[in-house]
């Protein structure tokens, strides 16, 4: 294990990491203060990452496209609230999920009859292309940096609106006790709307960022749902602080197990059985973790009695 090798693969972590952030904090507010379960979150990372994809072949310009991927987004979690989440409020979690499946299964077809099955790409931007020199002349591309640099951001930002905002302070308190703030007066109809239209607008940012690192493809958001909803049971459902050191953990966990895992397991097994255990237990290490933190924390990191 060079240290080289162990610094590039801890950024690339924290990289998947506030990935993984910008996903699970919309997750978290909506399951923490509607009690939803909503495993189209993934799908929703998916479609921004389209409609930035579709927008930058038609203008050419990545900061463009990112708005209007946003501005997509954000649209289309309000359609989906109104038209389809909103009626399941109150409903059992097996109606929700039954439910938030049927709407992947819809937006992937969806995304393959607009755009066809090839996946689309999203070069990153002129100005963050290229690499920086590190310690011992390692080389890190800028973007992955940008990404890093943009997920810090929007944490410090949602910190400072959910504890420093009347906004906030009703997302707060609707995550603590929904039925006592509405007979406070406020209209939690409406604060369930902007809370799912802006967890889907961190979910297709997230899909944005992403782009020019994978392909844009149908289903690309599923396997990081599970991830996210890893993210927010380590961190605490309804907890934008356990999302973020959840979403750390889980990022360095994994990117680390899978990088090391093998090499950690020829110390102490032959190099065949290592390379046939290592993979294998690497896959597992987040989980692992998560019921590790479960069992001395019921409720995660910052969880309700954690609070």
């Amino acid at each position: 294990m060079s240290a080289t090798l162990l610094a590039v693969q801890t950024l690339n972590g924290l990289q998947l990491g506030v990935l993984l952030f910008l996903i699970a904090a919309g997750l978290t507010l909506i399951f923490g203060v509607m009690d939803f379960i909503n495993l189209a979150h993934g799908a929703q990372y998916m479609v921004g990452a389209y409609f930035a994809a579709a927008a930058h072949a038609v203008m050419g310009s990545f900061f463009l496209a990112l708005l209007l991927g946003l501005a997509g987004s954000l649209l289309l979690g309000l359609v989906l609230e109104v038209l389809v989440f909103g009626r399941l409020y109150g409903r059992s979690h097996l109606d929700q999920v039954l439910a938030t499946f049927g709407i992947i299964l819809f937006l992937n077809e969806a995304v393959r009859v607009i755009w066809g099955p090839a996946p689309l790409s999203l070069p990153p931007p002129g100005v963050l292309s290229g690499s920086v020199p590190l310690v011992n002349g390692l080389l890190y591309p800028v973007y992955r940096l940008a990404i890093l640099v943009a997920g810090l951001a929007v944490a410090v930002l949602l910190y400072f609106f959910v504890t420093h905002t009347r906004a906030g302070m009703l997302v707060r308190a609707g995550a603590s006790n929904a039925p006592m703030v509405s007979a406070l007066g406020v209209n939690i109809r409406r604060l369930f709307m902007v809370v799912f239209g802006f967890g889907a607008m961190l979910a297709g940012f997230a899909g944005i960022m992403a782009a020019p690192l994978v392909s844009v493809e149908s289903g690309m958001g599923d396997n990081l749902l599970i991830l996210a909803f890893v993210v927010i049971v380590i961190g605490g459902i309804g907890s934008i602080r356990g999302a973020f050191i959840g979403a750390l953990i889980v990022g360095l966990v994994d990117t680390l197990g899978r990088s090391f895992a093998t090499d950690a397991f020829k110390l102490v097994l032959s190099p065949s059985a290592a390379n046939e255990v290592g993979p294998a237990v690497a896959s597992m290490l987040i989980y692992m973790v998560m019921a590790a933190i479960l069992f001395f924390s019921p409720t995660g990191l910052f969880g309700a009695s954690a609070r």
